[in-house]
């Protein structure tokens, strides 16, 4: 059956009010910009996303989260987003910080069917013991913190349980795609993009090139289409733009 449907805003009309959303991307490598669009366009709020991090101000996640639209963000890495910083500080924003390596593997866990994992990350820490602040109060106290997790020891080395992450919905970003959702990525744009699609019950991937199922040798692709429900195509180069550009001086000898 094919997967391919005719607009972003299709592709994400089944994505309500209140719903866990994977989103992939590493920075602003190889996000889902358009379909970010189109949840902005859309009024979806109330979202809780698990993503490596928010984006920036003014682009990427960061856009839902400047019109309020996300609650709760599950990510390793929030530096470079001030208005995420404001919200969560001021108890508008509900944050769960975890390890990257840690939530790399919580969300191919998730896709792989696998409940919950043991890994030495975090103990002797807040991410092991709790008290993490997920939510402040308005007066600075903190509202909600995280729980302790249960600590095994297996050989000389102490383990903590990490559970598994399945949300309702993934957006991802791919360079190519065929009709029946099998994905190839571009080099560093691969990041938490596969991961994230495995963890999505219903998984929605736009891809700036499209081609027929079977175009793709098999030994190339990145991601089977087992994980993809819908394909949107985008145009090339839609949505790019660089986090920090960074220039050298020319000259002779330089």
């Amino acid at each position: 059956m094919g997967k391919v449907v005719g607009s972003a805003a299709e592709a994400v009309a089944d994505i309500a009010d209140g719903s866990t959303l994977a989103v992939g991307g590493f920075g602003l490598c190889g996000i889902p910009t358009v379909l970010i669009q189109a949840l902005l366009d859309a009024g979806t709020t109330d979202l809780r996303v698990v993503s490596n991090n928010c984006g920036v101000d003014d682009w990427g996640l960061g856009t839902l989260l400047a019109e309020r639209r996300i609650s709760r963000m599950t990510s390793s890495y929030v530096g470079e987003n001030k208005e995420f910083a404001r919200q969560f500080l001021s108890g508008e924003l509900e944050v769960e910080l975890i390890p990257q390596g840690t939530l790399a593997e919580r969300l191919r866990a998730g896709g792989a069917g696998i409940p919950a994992f043991y890994t030495p990350a975090g103990v002797g820490t807040l991410v092991a013991d709790g008290g993490l602040p997920w939510r402040y109060a308005p007066d600075g106290s903190v509202a909600v913190a995280s729980p302790p997790k249960e600590v095994r020891r297996f050989g000389e080395r102490d383990h903590v349980l990490e559970h598994g992450i399945v949300t309702d919905f993934a957006i991802v970003r791919a360079s190519r795609g065929d009709s029946e959702g099998n994905l190839v990525f571009h080099s560093s744009t691969r990041n938490f993009n596969p991961l994230c699609a495995m963890a999505g019950r219903v998984t929605v991937a736009e891809v700036e090139e499209l081609v027929d199922a079977g175009e793709i040798d098999a030994d190339h692709v990145h991601l089977p289409g087992i994980f993809v429900q819908r394909v949107v195509v985008v145009p090339d180069g839609s949505g790019k733009r660089i986090e920090k550009e960074t220039v050298r001086c020319g000259g002779a000898g330089r």
